[in-house]
């Protein structure tokens, strides 16, 4: 994963990054049961990439182009979902 910026997903552009934020959010709103709008979702989805890239990168896991992105995104975006509702005690987000 070297040589890619932080706004970055290796084999997609920013815009592409933007889609794969947006369905990874979704795709982790509706596999916890949540109700986000679509902001949150695009947040919840970018957010969850960075997530879900660092621990593949940490457990040696290579993805790339737009589904392995968006695999990793959508696994991310529903840890740091998990997590939040463990943080704040809520079932709902």
């Amino acid at each position: 994963m070297e040589g890619h910026g932080l706004l970055s997903m290796p084999g997609v552009g920013f815009f592409g990054m933007l889609i794969i934020g947006l369905i990874a959010g979704y795709i982790a709103e509706k596999a916890t049961a949540s109700d986000h709008g679509l902001f949150t979702n695009l947040l919840v989805g970018i957010a969850g990439s960075f997530v879900g890239g660092t621990l593949a990168g940490l457990l040696k896991i290579e993805f790339y182009g737009w589904l392995g992105n968006l695999i990793v995104a959508s696994i991310g975006a529903i840890l740091l979902i998990w997590i939040w509702r463990k943080v704040t005690g809520s079932e709902s987000t």
